[in-house]
């Protein structure tokens, strides 16, 4: 356990603020970024503290917290990026939309649509819009994730490759100051990797706590991506690596 009150100050400040840089906690703490390296060695050995590019962050912020916990959090904005996709989608488009809580949001949204053509790997979001105004889905097989219903493995990325869509539209786990996109999980970011190789127009879909932060997998870099849906605007750091790449932004959709 930690042993001075400056790494009690170190875990009370990255606890509050789920991701904390070192230049800004020695700012903080009125100290030189190598004392504040020194004093986070022995709680990263402990396992208190995760080291990440350039600060540090609690562990569990490297995993999602499961599904239905998810898919109360951030749900006012959650609901605003999938009404934004809702008018970005036409009637008789086609999409690869993966499976994450954001996604349900937007299948829910695109459910006044028709005749869309939906690949997917979720049951959840396969429930949504099949069977409505004249939609066709295909759902990939593969094992099940229990946590939230959606297939991945092999099969499923090859199944992925049969297609030309669109759109594909993802949802990530965070998204650094410096525009990488990322995952919790490898099998999350091989689907989006997959999904954005068969689009003509890649999607993401993050709200505002996605920001700032870092997650186990790098799925890939702003230059990857074609619009990030959002319902906050981007923090200005961000936002210059964005536009450097000639990611569209559409957001605060609030």
């Amino acid at each position: 356990m930690f042993s001075t009150p400056r790494q009690a100050e170190i875990l009370r400040l990255v606890r509050e603020e789920r991701n904390c840089a070192i230049v800004d906690l020695a700012s903080r703490l009125e100290v030189s970024d190598e004392t504040i390296r020194r004093n986070i060695k022995p709680l990263i050995a402990e396992g208190l503290l995760i080291k990440v590019h350039g600060g540090v962050m609690l562990p569990e912020r490297l995993d999602e917290p499961p599904f239905q916990r998810r898919m109360v959090a951030s749900l006012e904005g959650k609901r605003a990026i999938g009404a934004c996709i809702a008018e970005l989608v036409r009637d008789g488009d086609s999409l690869i939309l993966e499976g994450g809580t954001t996604c349900l949001r937007v299948a829910e949204a695109l459910a006044a649509r028709s005749r869309l053509t939906v690949v997917t790997n979720s049951i959840e979001v396969a429930r949504v819009l099949t069977s409505r105004n004249g939609n066709r889905v295909f759902i990939a097989g593969g094992e099940l994730r229990a946590d939230d219903s959606a297939a991945f493995g092999d099969s499923v990325l090859a199944f992925l490759r049969q297609f030309h869509v669109r759109y594909a539209i993802v949802s990530v786990t965070a998204i650094d100051l410096q525009g990488r996109f990322m995952d919790a999980l490898p099998a999350d970011a091989a689907f989006a990797q997959a999904a954005f190789s068969q689009a003509e127009r890649r999607v993401v879909a993050a709200d505002h706590a996605k920001v700032g932060h870092s997650a186990l997998v790098h799925a890939f870099g702003a230059d990857g991506v074609d619009l990030l849906v959002t319902d906050e605007a981007p923090p200005p750091a961000l936002a210059q690596v964005l536009a450097a790449a000639d990611v569209e932004v559409i957001g605060p959709v609030r």
